[in-house]
């Protein structure tokens, strides 16, 4: 029941927005559930949460609005669990995050790297010796480089500019990487997309070959807008673990969803809806929806759930 269940969460999640995702999606079939086990594994789970997608020619230069809230919302169910949580973004998108995180009921741990090599590889190593490191990192809507080495918005512009190499923290050829890594994404160039095979990214997703992920992940979440892979691994968790459920649900609403908008858009000046004819700008979007689908959403996860 509990496998149905979850199998629902990942169908409701994972359909379709602006973009056609159906064959991603299909692939990454079964790794919300493995992942949500990866984490209730572990006896002490520390996690990391990675995001913030910036966007350099919106007005102002801000980050867009997805990978935000749902890196409020895992940060905080994680938090009420007991568990230690770590959010890590750079400078680019440190104000709006950390103005998201504002409107969470407790203290979240930020962590913010400049937007280069050695600042990452200086966290990375600071987070691997310390005496409590993350189990997990996950990463949601975070750009990831491609063939070229470098990260590319959908429509193809080059954002290693503005973007920290924090694919770091999931892949590096000459690093032994000592915790489990979660790639959340709905476009193909984000951290995780690397588990892909390259063929249906660059098929399926305009300027595909040019923008297509090169950054594996243990487990692939691919969802029609990224918060929503946040809120199914967070729902498969509550399902999984019913002693934790209320726990983990009891901020996850969709009031909770329009305050880290509201505080995101409005202290942080997160951006959405930039295309090349329109700069992006501060709105109470994500991913193109009003809140009010994000609000939905979320209602019909709980609704799956029963809570």
């Amino acid at each position: 029941m509990q496998v149905a269940t979850i199998s629902q969460i990942e169908k409701l999640v994972g359909q379709n927005n602006w973009r056609n995702i159906s064959r991603l999606t299909k692939f990454a079939e079964g790794n919300i559930e493995a992942a949500a086990r990866s984490i209730l594994a572990c006896e002490k789970p520390h996690i990391a949460i990675v995001t913030g997608f910036f966007i350099r020619f919106a007005e102002p230069p801000s980050p867009e609005t997805d990978g935000l809230n749902g890196t409020a919302h895992l940060a905080t169910a994680f938090s009420k669990a007991g568990y230690d949580v770590t959010v890590v973004t750079d400078v680019p998108c440190a104000k709006a995050m950390w103005a998201t995180l504002t409107a969470a009921p407790m203290p979240i741990k930020l962590e913010v790297v400049d937007v280069n090599r050695d600042s990452v590889i200086e966290l990375r190593t600071r987070l691997a010796n310390q005496s409590n490191p993350p189990t997990h990192f996950i990463a949601i809507e975070r750009a990831s480089p491609s063939s070229d080495g470098k990260p590319h918005r959908e429509h193809g512009s080059d954002m290693s500019g503005e973007t920290a190499p924090l694919d770091l923290l999931f892949h590096d050829p000459n690093w032994d990487r000592p915790w489990a890594t979660i790639g959340i994404g709905d476009g193909g160039n984000e951290i995780g997309m690397g588990s892909l095979p390259q063929g249906i990214v660059e098929s399926d997703i305009p300027n595909g070959e040019l923008i297509a992920s090169h950054t594996p992940a243990d487990f692939l979440l691919v969802a029609g807008v990224s918060n929503w892979g946040a809120y199914g691994l967070l729902a498969s968790i509550a399902l999984l673990e019913p002693s934790l459920q209320s726990v983990l649900l009891e901020n996850f609403t969709g009031e909770m969803e329009k305050k880290f908008l509201e505080a995101a858009v409005e202290l942080g000046q997160a951006v959405d809806d930039s295309r090349l004819d329109r700069p992006g700008k501060p709105q109470m979007t994500i991913d193109r929806l009003p809140v009010e689908d994000h609000m939905k959403i979320i209602d019909d996860i709980r609704a799956l759930v029963g809570a």
